[in-house]
């Protein structure tokens, strides 16, 4: 009997268990929906990320109150929160209670004050003892300087002018005030030149750029995770086979030990493979992960994460008594490796010594192949040492798992 006989066979048998296609297929696109959804970023901060300030008075400031709402609008720091009359008197509580990194108080009369040259006192309120709170202000402290600066500009402009032409009335001298202020404030609202931090990231070293999230995270995660847990079919069969004597009888025919090895390495092989690459369509499809834009990179994971899961299988099944130990190994595999190898979350959010640990586990090396793909946009290059290492993870265990075959046998 040859290994691709004995391959076909046992995936005749998983066929006929109506369970594997709920353990294979429905069972891993469920969870990546619901993990995809837990850990979807806050869409709201995405689109907004700046530090709430709110702004009590904004209708006593007048016309340059307006300018000073327009201004922190534009702020890449601070957002402007208007509050109520109600609010205004909680804007301190607001503040303490974290809904607010800080408030500012426009005073009264603050657009006469400032364009008949004053310089009005504004009420901060802010923590100066937290990060944002210091954040907040500096912010603050800006968007004041540059409407005082507008204010400034509007103004010279307007005694040049009347120096080199004058004005006919003062109406006529503060309606060209208003609209240099309006130019000039127009001007800080899309600068020409911004300048952004940002932090600098070696190409193609995992875990050091942004932190995935998502079904960016909770596809590859589910796709390594059910890897595991689809084999209990694939290894219970070499478990029956063993109780009914079966394995010994194959053994007395012309079938050699490395042709019965084959076939069932084989047929779990092809089963976690077959499983990866729909679940890879399916996170391709409909949950929107790019895992095409590297086809080959994906394909040289898929086959090293199957041939690694099906060495693992074949020896939770040889180690294995009875159908229950089948079950109880996969699935205290499922969960170290699953858990421990960032397949639930990411390991960036778990901290440095966590991470360097977490890579003691093969599927840690598997998510950072599928995620240099899918979250880091690098291509086949990328993929090649997490393909290596899993690789010898694979190698490791299907040489432990012909050593106890061989040992049973004997």
């Amino acid at each position: 009997m040859r290994a691709t006989s004995l391959a076909l066979k046992d995936l005749l048998q998983i066929a006929r268990d109506w369970k594997s296609a709920l353990f294979l297929v429905v069972m891993p696109i469920l969870f990546t929906f619901f993990f995809g959804l837990v850990l979807q970023p806050d869409s709201q901060a995405e689109a907004d990320a700046r530090l709430p300030v709110g702004i009590v008075g904004r209708e006593a400031g007048g016309q340059l109150g307006a300018h000073l709402e327009r201004l922190l609008a534009a702020s890449e720091v601070i957002r402007p929160v208007p509050l109520s009359e109600a609010e205004a008197d909680e804007a301190e509580a607001l503040v303490d209670g974290g809904e607010l990194a800080a408030a500012i108080a426009v005073p009264e009369g603050f657009s006469q004050a400032v364009l008949s040259g004053q310089s009005p006192r504004f009420t901060v309120i802010a923590d100066p003892m937290t990060t944002t709170g210091q954040a907040a202000s500096q912010g603050i402290e800006t968007v004041i300087s540059r409407l005082l600066g507008a204010v400034q500009t509007a103004r010279i402009s307007a005694d040049e002018f009347a120096a080199a032409q004058g004005f006919e009335t003062e109406g006529a001298r503060q309606a060209y005030l208003m609209r240099g202020l309006d130019q000039a404030v127009a001007a800080w609202e899309e600068p020409p030149l911004t300048v952004r931090q940002e932090q600098a990231v070696v190409s193609g070293e995992p875990g050091e750029s942004e932190v995935p999230g998502g079904f960016a995270q909770s596809s590859p995660g589910m796709i390594v995770q059910f890897a595991i847990f689809g084999l209990i079919t694939s290894a219970m069969i070499l478990v029956l086979e063993r109780q009914a004597g079966a394995l010994k009888r194959i053994l007395t025919t012309p079938t050699s030990r490395a042709a019965v090895i084959g076939g069932h390495v084989l047929a779990m092989f092809l089963v976690v493979f077959a499983q990866v690459l729909l679940l890879v369509l399916v996170g391709q499809l409909l949950f929107g992960v790019d895992y095409m834009r590297a086809p080959l990179a994906t394909l040289l994971m898929a086959t090293i994460l199957a041939f690694w899961a099906a060495s693992l299988g074949l020896f939770i099944g040889s180690i294995s008594k009875s159908q229950e130990q089948v079950i109880t190994l996969s699935l205290i595999a499922m969960f170290l490796f699953a858990a421990l190898g960032g397949a639930w979350f990411p390991l960036e959010v778990a901290g440095e010594a966590f991470a360097t640990v977490g890579h003691i586990m093969p599927t840690a090396w598997a998510m950072d192949g599928f995620q240099n793909i899918v979250v880091r946009g690098l291509g086949l290059a990328s993929v090649l040492l997490p393909a290596g290492i899993l690789l010898a993870y694979g190698l490791v265990f299907f040489g432990l798992a012909v050593w106890q075959f061989g040992f049973e046998t004997r």
